[in-house]
């Protein structure tokens, strides 16, 4: 698990080389403000060896913050993680390793019949039962989180996890209510309060694509101030204090997605109740860190005139990739950003976009003026 004192540590060997504010502060210490993420590529062993020299390099350059899922590439993903994390001169103590359950994993391939092959592997085996999914291929019930975590931790070769986040919770809303939901978050949170205690996890969250960026009334919406509530009452349920572990969301955030930022549509618990702020806003309040996916727009926004030249003109970066990068740092509550690759060259290109300043608030705001 990650450790204050070798995050720290790392904070000290590397953070000359970097701009301001690139290391944030995270869990029991802090982390880079530029993340390696592992949902691209195709499932096949040319992917796993370039997407392993990748992190690898990564790590050696300033990048402490990995971030994968069980279903991503088919499950491999996180092999090449744990494989990278732990083959790696930087000490595992020293990398955030974040990690996600909900969607249902194929084994290293992809199926011919994926239906077939879930009511084999999960419905059949009870691993999960069929009242619990949704969309065919999603379960956020505390069984199957279990079950999740545990194929993690064996898929990453490690004993913990530092951040657990729920996957796309606003899935299961296409079968069931929005407080049936939010009743199924309570219960899984419960289960991971417990995997915490056991040191298991060092935090968790939820992951999301659409539920905190939408209007308020939209069917795939879901309330931050809801999921917290069940959250620190996880925490007061489970013990041993009055603690929780609910500690980071993700969502999708760039130039062309700035909803988080730009959309008030969340209720802050101390509000008057018509008060609305954004979700960047409510994580910030709350002391929740936020880790951006989508941050280059999965590569659509690394050429030239992708971003809005009004905009552009505001960022610093040598490249269109490293601006647009920059965009998603400078937001503020941002605490890291998530972005893909296999390439070295892009690698290098990433972290260097870590060198450059981020936009202060004042600044940043003035962009949507």
């Amino acid at each position: 698990m990650a450790t204050r004192d070798a995050l720290w540590a790392y904070r000290d060997r590397f953070g000359d080389a970097f701009g301001r504010t690139y290391f944030r502060r995270f869990g029991p210490g802090v982390m880079s403000s530029v993340g390696i993420g592992t949902y691209l590529g195709e499932p096949t062993a040319a992917v796993d060896d370039a997407a392993r020299e990748s992190i690898r390099l990564a790590l050696r350059s300033g990048v402490n913050h990995v971030d994968t899922a069980v279903n991503y590439r088919c499950g491999r993903a996180e092999r090449v993680v744990g494989e990278a994390v732990r083959d790696s001169p930087i000490d595992r103590d020293a990398v955030v390793v974040a990690t996600k359950g909900g969607f249902l994993p194929f084994d290293g391939e992809r199926p011919d019949d994926p239906a077939a092959f879930v009511r084999e592997r999960f419905l059949s085996t009870g691993i999960v039962d069929a009242a619990d999914l949704a969309n065919g291929a999603h379960a956020i019930a505390p069984a199957y989180l279990e079950w999740s975590l545990d194929r993690s931790l064996d898929r990453l070769g490690l004993d913990t996890v530092d951040c657990f986040y729920i996957h796309n919770p606003e899935t299961q809303l296409a079968t069931r209510s929005h407080e049936a939901v939010y009743d199924q978050l309570a219960a899984a949170f419960e289960a991971l309060e417990r995997r915490r205690v056991a040191g298991d996890v060092g935090a968790y969250g939820v992951a999301t694509w659409d539920a905190f960026r939408v209007p308020e009334g939209d069917e795939r919406y879901l309330s931050l101030a809801e999921v917290l509530a069940r959250a620190e009452a996880a925490g007061e349920t489970v013990g041993p204090d009055d603690d929780h572990g609910f500690e980071a969301i993700q969502l999708p955030f760039n130039v062309a997605m700035a909803d988080a930022f730009t959309r008030r549509n969340q209720r802050l618990p101390d509000g008057d109740g018509d008060e609305r702020v954004s979700a960047l806003e409510f994580a910030h309040e709350a002391g929740l860190s936020v880790v951006t996916s989508a941050s280059i727009g999965q590569g659509d926004l690394a050429s030239e005139g992708a971003i809005p030249a009004d905009v552009d003109a505001t960022l610093a970066g040598g490249t269109p990739a490293q601006r647009a990068l920059n965009f998603a740092r400078s937001a503020p509550g941002v605490t890291s950003s998530l972005v893909g690759t296999s390439d070295p060259e892009h690698v290098r290109e990433n972290v260097a976009a870590g060198t450059f300043d981020p936009l202060g608030a004042s600044a940043f705001d003035a962009v949507f003026e």
